[in-house]
């Protein structure tokens, strides 16, 4: 039995890496424990490399956007370049070492292997048993959901793993999902010439979002070329063919499932801490405390499959276990981005949460071709500013910035919902012109 640490990280995806670094940047003694890469999904095969397929894609569209603009552009999609990128600049083909010696030039020591809890503060990895005195920290994040389809597990699909992946682009492409993920990655196949068929059980696509957002990315994906199927049922799959229950069979070259992400914490021996292995997350306190001597970070912890929530926690527990004053976790204002084209941005509450909530909720969309800059953009200036509002509050308890830089604009109403800026003293501040985040005052003065 190994006794050497004050504190083991068990996962260091983009959480636990922050976590054990900045700890041993502390002089602790820090295990991390890592069965995949250093970094986890977002540099290898989340926010990085998709971001670049996404700006990829993007540049594609605006060269088809010049005609009636500024002239004549013909467009010629290519790949290559795309997935030499990734390769290259993004994900060292799929190699850790630079962050591994990150880790480890940082005091940290690294170990390759699946940890699992044994009882409290300790973990056991390939029959071995590390102690920590201090305690561990979970950051294991997730993995794909595989829906229980029939005919799926015999088939050979597609998660977001093996699209980021990919060498050479499918004639086409079957998308079961229409959350986020499933979302960009089949506008930007679409946009690079693939067939695209996206495939949503509920009605409406970005069900978590406002009703006007999935209106809207609706709209794109069907003007980029895809199909859209909501309201469906997959029955079954057979092969590369998707069998809906209202007899569509649907045939594309791939298949590729984007149907949400799952924490699967019955393999972390949970129960050993008094933990329920069984639940959907790990229920952690405002300093991200799980347990005695146990803290979990990121996507564990229930609180969105989010890169920027990892970084936050992390900074949450680090303090916590060095014993550092600050405040503990506030989830009011969680920001969040869709990268399609437009971009959706949301912070907050929707207007159905808020009004779910008992909030005596006033709401106000301002269409984003509506404004100044809009009007100046024209092609691709698709959008809109939403907010709700606590009426008896007068303040912001939620909004939605979707457009050509709706993740950007979407700063300033993150800041609103959080610190709970008085509307009186947004109905009244200075928006520089002409900007896409003037329509925010637009939208403020809609409010009355």
């Amino acid at each position: 039995m190994a006794d050497d640490f004050d504190i083991i990280v068990l996962g260091l995806g983009v959480g636990g890496e922050e976590v054990g670094g900045k700890l041993a940047d502390a002089g602790l003694r820090v295990l991390g424990i890592e069965n995949r890469l250093v970094g986890g999904e977002c540099p290898y095969w989340g926010c990085i490399p998709s971001k670049m397929m996404i700006r990829a894609s993007g540049l594609l569209t605006e060269g088809r956007r010049i005609d009636g603009m500024a002239g004549h552009a013909e467009v010629f999609p290519d790949w290559a370049p795309v997935a030499l990128r990734i390769r290259d600049e993004a994900t060292d083909s799929w190699d850790d070492k630079v962050a591994v010696d990150r880790f480890t030039n940082r005091g940290g020591t690294f170990l390759r292997g699946t940890g699992r809890l044994t009882g409290p503060r300790q973990v056991e990895v390939d029959g071995v048993t590390y102690r920590a005195s201090r305690g561990v920290v979970v950051a294991t994040g997730t993995a794909p959901v595989i829906p229980p389809i029939p005919g799926l597990a015999d088939t050979t699909f597609w998660t977001n793993r093996e699209a980021i992946e990919a060498d050479t682009l499918p004639g086409s492409l079957t998308v079961i999902g229409g959350g986020a993920i499933g979302l960009e990655l089949a506008q930007m196949f679409a946009r690079f010439g693939v067939g695209v068929c996206v495939i949503e059980s509920g009605e409406r696509l970005l069900g978590m979002e406002e009703p006007e957002a999935s209106e809207l990315v609706e709209q794109v994906l069907r003007r980029d070329g895809a199909q859209v199927h909501k309201g469906a049922r997959v029955e079954r799959v057979d092969g590369m063919t998707v069998h809906l229950a209202d007899g569509t069979a649907i045939t594309n070259e791939k298949l590729l499932v984007a149907t949400g992400r799952t924490a699967q914490l019955g393999r972390l021996g949970l129960e050993t801490v008094g933990l329920d292995p069984d639940a959907r997350a790990i229920a952690a306190d405002g300093h991200m405390r799980a347990g005695d001597g146990l803290w979990a970070v990121g996507d564990v912890t229930g609180h969105g499959a989010f890169t920027h929530m990892s970084m936050y926690q992390a900074g949450i527990a680090v303090r916590d276990i060095l014993g550092q004053a600050g405040p503990p976790a506030d989830y009011r204002a969680q920001p969040r981005v869709t990268f399609t084209d437009p971009e959706i941005g949301a912070v907050g509450l929707t207007e159905a949460q808020a009004r779910h909530q008992g909030i005596h909720v006033k709401t106000a969309v301002s269409p984003l071709p509506q404004s100044s800059r809009g009007f100046i953009h024209k092609a691709g200036n698709d959008g809109f500013i939403k907010l709700v509002a606590d009426a008896d509050r007068d303040v912001l308890v939620g909004a939605t910035s979707a457009g050509p830089s709706g993740g950007e604009v979407l700063g300033a109403l993150t800041v609103a919902v959080h610190a709970q800026v008085p509307l009186e003293m947004l109905r009244h501040m200075i928006y520089a012109y002409p900007t896409f985040h003037r329509a925010i005052e637009d939208a403020v003065h809609r409010l009355d």
